[in-house]
């Protein structure tokens, strides 16, 4: 199992949205999110940043998320709630949220 953090900015005005999206997550995507091996997942808000956290259960991260890329229905979602986000200006090339590093866990 390996975990994952990202992050992004959230537009103000659209906080409330994101938040009731993801409070009625559309179930293929919660269903597609599942079948790409990721568990435990969760999106946090402060201060106008949207923090993820995943584990990530499968053998091959790469291929799982171009099969998640390639769903449908999820390229609607993203394109439903992209609008809200502001990417930083210090995420790598391709990335939409900034990767994380991890600096401590504990078990």
């Amino acid at each position: 199992m390996r975990r994952y953090g990202s992050v992004i900015k959230v537009k103000e005005d659209q906080l409330e949205l994101y938040k009731e999206l993801h409070d009625n997550i559309w179930p293929k995507v919660a269903e597609v999110i599942k079948e790409c091996s990721i568990q435990n997942y969760s999106i946090y808000h402060k201060d106008g940043y949207l923090f993820s956290y995943l584990e990530y259960v499968g053998d091959d991260y790469d291929k799982d998320m171009e099969k998640m890329a390639a769903d449908e229905t999820t390229q609607k979602w993203w394109a439903v709630c992209k609008p809200c986000q502001i990417p930083l200006d210090s995420r790598k090339e391709g990335e939409w949220w900034a990767s994380m590093e991890e600096v401590f866990h504990l078990d």
